[in-house]
């Protein structure tokens, strides 16, 4: 028995070994070839021992300044599409936990099998109505796209949530002159905060690196980053792999300390409900 948990026991480090190998190789990849000189990049063998140098990162500041400018961008989406799409979904969410039937029902499932179509599959529909609203290349159309292809998850999640808040709370505040929207807002939602974050990570995770939207409804004014990083590659005089790399590593680092801080209402959010009952 002892050599059997040992074995499984073995079997499982190997497992997430080889897990976090392939998640974590790449973004090391990246993040140490960022730092190489460029004829050491793609080396061959590798150069595992090199003299760091900040080259790439002077020289992303000098020639590609339209980057940080994507970056501001961004955020500033991110942070809108974020806050939006928290609103929506407690709202709905709070509505959902509180009120059944079998229209409810169904509605909450059509929301799971929205959120299960390709984003192309709406993108091009919408290019002709967002050229006609005036709304293409700002910062409002994605706004408003990215928040709107999270709430249906963001509702189940908050929904889920909401539901092991128990109903007398309502009651209590409700008996003593609370208004639907003061329960909401002082009751509910300080209970359901882990699902606000979890709301939270999601989108902002979604919203920072999103190409294909920002692709087909933006040229210059709300360009995102992911956009540039993506015209380094094409550049007519060659991609400068130590540039690229610089800017993948400053456009990967906020969001990935961001998601390891969030950590723990990342996993809520993912294993919301699977106790309940």
């Amino acid at each position: 028995m002892r050599i059997e948990r040992w074995l499984i026991g073995l079997g499982k480090a190997a497992a997430v070994a080889a897990i976090l190998l392939w998640s974590l190789f790449p973004i090391l990849f990246i993040a140490v070839s960022s730092l190489k000189p460029g004829q050491d990049i793609f080396a061959v063998p590798p150069k595992w021992l090199f003299t760091p140098t900040l080259k790439h990162y002077a020289e992303l500041w000098r020639s590609w300044g339209v980057f940080f400018e994507a970056l501001l961008n961004s955020l500033l989406i991110t942070v809108g599409a974020t806050l939006l799409a928290i609103v929506a979904s407690t709202c709905a969410g709070y509505v959902y936990s509180r009120h059944s039937g079998r229209w409810f029902g169904a509605s909450i499932a059509g929301l799971i099998i929205v959120r299960l179509i390709p984003p192309i599959v709406v993108t091009l529909p919408l290019f002709p109505i967002v050229n006609a609203l005036g709304l293409n290349d700002t910062h409002l159309v994605l706004i408003l796209l990215y928040a709107t292809f999270f709430v249906s998850l963001g509702t189940v999640l908050m929904r889920t949530f909401m539901d092991q808040i128990p109903r007398e709370l309502d009651e209590a505040a409700a008996i003593d002159g609370a208004s639907r929207l003061t329960i909401l807002r002082k009751v509910i939602v300080p209970l359901a905060m882990p699902g606000v974050l979890a709301v939270a990570v999601f989108v902002i995770v979604f919203s920072w690196n999103e190409f294909l939207f920002a692709f087909v409804f933006t040229a210059t004014r709300a360009k995102t980053a992911p956009l540039v990083i993506s015209e380094m590659i094409g550049s007519i005089d060659g991609v400068d792999w130590g540039i690229l790399f610089a800017a993948s590593t400053v456009q990967l680092v906020p969001v990935l300390l961001f998601v390891v801080f969030m950590n723990r209402y990342l996993v809520a959010g993912l294993t919301a409900g699977s106790t309940k009952g």
